[in-house]
C-alpha cells in the first residue's frame, strides 16, 4: 500500500473526548487508541496503544487553561513524532493563551508566539484551528496553519430566525472587522460598543456608537469569558430601545461569574460552539456543533484539497 493511501488516524486530548468522537463519527472513522498514566504529583503520561509510524494522524484538543490541556497536547505530538508518524496535525478547536498576541505595555511576554513555537518544536507539522483571537497569530508559525471561521455555523443559523430590523453589533472596537463581515453577509446595519478597561475582565466605561432603537441586535465575538462585556453591551442596548439582544461566540470560555452574568441579562440567547465543553448546561446557551466543519476540512487537507471555502468568512 502505497503512502497516499495510509487511511489517517485520529487521537484526542482527553478534555476534547466528546468533540472529537463526534469528529470522529463525521470523518468516519474510529477514535485511535491511547490511555494517559498519571502520577501522584499531578505529572502524567500518554501513550499511543497502536503503530502510527508513517502514518497522517489528527490530534484533537483545545489549549484553553488550565495549562495541562497545552501540556498533554505536546505530549502527544512528542510521542507521535519518537512513533514516527508521518504528518502530525494538532487539531486546535480553541487556541488559548491568543489574547497576549502583542506587548501592550511594558515587561509582558507575547504567549501566543512563544506557544506557536512550542508546538512547532514539540514536532506539529500543520494547524487546524478556528476564530483565533487575532488573524496575525497565522503568521507566528512557520509551518500551514489553517484558519477557519465559524462563521459557516453562525450564519445559516441566523438567518433561520428570520429576524426583522436585524443589526450587528461588535462588543468592542477590535471585533469591528468580524461584525462589518457578518453585516456583509446578512445586509444589516452595524453598531459599535467602545469600551475602557480598568484592568483584565473589568470595564469601566461603555459607550454605543450606532443606533438600535427598534432593531433586533447581534453582538458577534470570538469567545465569552467572564461574560461582563457582552453582558453590559446588552443592556445598554436594551436601554437604547432594542428590541431583542442576542450574542454568537465562537469559544465559550464562560469562566468566573459568567453564568450568573448571563442569567442576569438582557440577553435573550447566547450562541457558541463546542469547541470547548460547557462546565453546565444554561436555558440561554445555544450550542452549535463544530464536529462537521473540522470532519469536512480534515478530509481535505488527508486528500490535499482545497479548503479556502472553509476560512473565507
Amino acid at each position: 500500500m502505497s503512502k497516499t493511501q495510509v487511511k489517517p488516524k485520529l487521537f484526542h486530548c482527553s478534555k476534547t473526548e466528546i468533540l472529537a468522537k463526534n469528529i470522529a463519527n463525521s470523518f468516519g472513522a474510529d477514535l485511535g487508541k491511547i490511555i494517559t498514566s498519571h502520577y501522584s504529583d499531578g505529572e502524567f503520561q500518554p501513550s499511543y496503544e497502536e503503530s502510527i509510524r508513517g502514518t497522517r494522524i489528527f490530534i484533537i484538543g483545545s489549549t484553553n487553561p488550565s495549562s495541562e490541556n497545552l501540556m498533554e497536547m505536546l505530549l502527544m505530538i512528542d510521542a507521535a513524532k519518537r512513533a514516527s508518524a508521518r504528518h502530525i496535525t494538532a487539531v486546535i478547536p480553541y487556541f488559548g493563551w491568543a489574547r497576549q498576541d502583542r506587548k501592550d505595555k511594558p515587561r509582558v511576554p507575547i504567549a501566543a508566539k512563544m506557544i506557536a513555537k512550542i508546538l512547532e518544536s514539540a514536532g506539529a507539522t500543520r494547524i487546524i484551528t478556528m476564530d483565533l483571537h487575532a488573524d496575525q497569530i497565522q503568521g507566528f508559525f512557520e509551518i500551514p496553519v489553517d484558519h477557519l471561521y465559524a462563521s459557516t455555523i453562525f450564519l445559516p443559523y441566523l438567518q433561520s430566525l428570520n429576524l426583522e430590523n436585524l443589526t450587528i453589533a461588535s462588543p468592542d472596537m477590535g471585533g469591528s472587522k468580524r461584525a462589518y463581515a457578518y453585516a456583509k453577509a446578512l445586509e444589516s446595519d452595524v453598531v459599535i460598543c467602545y469600551k475602557q478597561r480598568a484592568k483584565a475582565n473589568v470595564i469601566s466605561h461603555m459607550e454605543l456608537i450606532g443606533n438600535v432603537e427598534g432593531k433586533n441586535v447581534v453582538l458577534v465575538d470570538d469567545m465569552v469569558d467572564t461574560a461582563g462585556t457582552l453582558t453590559k453591551a446588552a443592556d445598554l442596548m436594551i436601554e437604547r430601545g432594542a428590541l431583542s439582544v442576542r450574542a454568537i461566540c465562537t469559544h465559550p470560555i464562560l469562566s468566573g461569574n459568567a453564568y450568573n452574568n448571563i442569567d442576569n441579562s438582557k440577553l435573550k440567547e447566547l450562541i457558541v460552539t463546542d469547541s470547548i465543553p460547557l462546565i453546565s448546561s444554561n436555558s440561554k446557551i445555544k450550542v452549535l456543533s463544530c464536529a462537521d466543519l473540522f470532519a469536512d476540512v480534515m478530509k481535505r487537507v488527508h486528500n490535499n484539497e482545497s479548503i479556502s471555502s472553509k476560512f473565507i468568512m
